[in-house]
């Protein structure tokens, strides 16, 4: 499906798909495997952390060895903070203690209070003993839009030198990645230990989608539908989004993510 469904992102496909199957044939993981995703809005981060719960459950998001949580939506309240790490840490608890394998997504991270990381940090922390490892195997998601402009400087850099995308390593990026999540801004990733006690197994980039990416995305939204396309269509579909920076309109400002809804207007 990734292959497929998800379009512009060689890193993310590469690397999640080598970090899941890894861990899940390891016989005797060290620890819960975290994966950050870093990105626009639009490029597939919530794409592939469905894929993910459908890889692992016949019930997908809907498993419940699944959590979601939406940093503005469960933790909304900078006052309740003691009682939101109280339910947070019996939440996962009672998810591990009921499934052997556990998938935890959390969206909007740089928007959860680095209190609140930091109560979560004993569940990613190395083993400490071989049986934990058989009992409470854990899968830990992050979703953000922190980074997302270091990246596509990233790629629009590589396309002013004449570059293809695909050149665009996994070192070259993370490392760019990994200092900006380290400055001391208002980002809970800063504050929090994920970084320091390096518990962050992989930092995922999402690249910005350019103009035939979003045709394959409009693609795709009019054959879930059973829906006939042209060519054309797909070149109107396409038009409908706002394309960044100014002067090269290279990058869609809000990935593929109004596409679907914007295809009842050619019904």
């Amino acid at each position: 499906d990734l292959s497929e469904q998800l379009h512009g992102q060689h890193l993310a496909k590469e690397v999640v798909v080598r970090a899941v199957q890894g861990f899940l044939q390891s016989p005797q993981p060290k620890k819960a495997l975290v994966l950050s995703f870093h990105g626009w809005s639009g490029t597939g981060k919530n794409f592939v952390a469905r894929m993910v719960a459908s890889h692992l459950y016949r019930d997908g998001l809907r498993s419940d060895c699944v959590r979601v949580f939406i940093s503005l939506l469960h933790f909304p309240h900078h006052k309740y903070l003691d009682s939101y790490k109280a339910q947070l840490q019996r939440q996962l608890s009672e998810t591990l203690q009921l499934c052997r394998q556990s998938l935890f997504i959390f969206d909007e991270a740089e928007k959860l209070h680095s209190s609140l990381l930091d109560a979560i940090r004993p569940f990613m922390a190395p083993y400490g003993n071989e049986g934990q490892a058989d009992q409470q195997r854990a899968i830990f998601l992050f979703l953000s839009n922190l980074g997302g402009n270091t990246i596509n400087e990233v790629a629009l850099d590589f396309w002013r030198a004449g570059r293809a995308r695909e050149e665009i390593s996994m070192e070259f990026l993370e490392q760019r990645l990994r200092l900006e999540l380290q400055e001391p801004a208002e980002n809970s990733y800063a504050h929090s230990h994920l970084l320091r006690e390096n518990l962050i197994d992989f930092l995922v980039p999402f690249l910005p989608l350019e103009f035939h990416h979003v045709k394959l995305c409009a693609r795709d939204a009019f054959l879930a539908r059973g829906l006939p396309y042209s060519e054309a269509t797909l070149d109107a579909v396409a038009r409908m989004m706002v394309f960044v920076p100014k002067e090269e309109k290279l990058f869609s400002a809000q990935g593929c993510k109004s596409v679907p809804q914007r295809i009842n207007y050619f019904l």
